[in-house]
């Protein structure tokens, strides 16, 4: 399956976008999910939530101080 699912959660302050992303873990077993967020704080919290959920995550810095979270299982 080579479809990615996108989460954009830039702009919006904690814990949205982790809570965002949580519902994007629990619709998939397996896959790719895109995590786009804009604070270092969203891109831990949504970081250590997949890692602890068994995802393997890479960050990846973004333009503008943003920051691209891809989530892989």
């Amino acid at each position: 399956m080579s479809d990615i699912h996108t989460v954009d959660a830039r702009g919006l302050s904690c814990p949205q976008p982790a809570m965002l992303a949580r519902q994007a873990l629990e619709k998939m077993d397996k896959g790719t999910i895109e995590v786009l967020v804009d604070s270092t704080t969203a891109r831990e919290n949504v970081s250590r939530l997949a890692r602890n959920s068994g995802w393997n995550v890479t960050v990846e810095d973004q333009p503008e101080g943003s920051y691209r979270i891809m989530l892989k299982k």
